[in-house]
């Protein structure tokens, strides 16, 4: 009876050991990094942390819509110092990666409020493709396009 309730205990040991070995000591797939990437820069938007979503950037980027590193600094300095709050959801998110090139879509909603505003405003519901690259074995993004979701016409009945 004994030597039964030593074999149940060591099993069960084996299985604890087995369940924390496959949900701690997994490594992140190339998927999850792109995805963590997105996510540090949507926390970092939250927070108005320019730093931070700047050194996901790569020194090469460049977008369709005419921007380039310093452009998209720019661009986070007047957004940032325009709302004092800036909110960035991110839903769901589909990556594509193809040797050291990586391609993030997801739709994002951004709220923010201006200075002395109560309630968030509602800046938008975009569609984004980020576009990353690996450079000195980190992914980099090097482009993204971005497009504001429902500003067409609205059909008449």
């Amino acid at each position: 009876m004994m030597k039964r309730t030593f074999l149940l205990q060591a099993l069960v040991m084996v299985m604890i050991l087995a369940l924390l070995c496959l949900t701690g000591c997994r490594k992140d797939t190339e998927e999850d990094k792109i995805k963590n990437i997105i996510a540090e820069v949507q926390k970092a938007a939250g927070e108005k942390d320019t730093r931070t979503v700047l050194g996901h950037l790569s020194k090469t980027y460049q977008d369709p819509q005419g921007n380039n590193y310093d452009g998209i600094k720019g661009l986070l300095f007047f957004y940032f110092m325009k709302h004092r709050r800036v909110n960035v959801y991110v839903p769901d998110m589909e990556c594509s990666i193809e040797n050291s090139a990586a391609r993030a879509s997801f739709q994002t909603v951004l709220t923010g409020a201006g200075e002395g505003a109560v309630l968030p405003e509602a800046l938008g519901v975009y569609a984004f493709t980020v576009v990353l690259q690996k450079e000195s074995g980190a992914w980099k993004i090097t482009s993204a396009a971005w497009e504001r979701i429902g500003e067409g016409t609205i059909p008449k009945e």
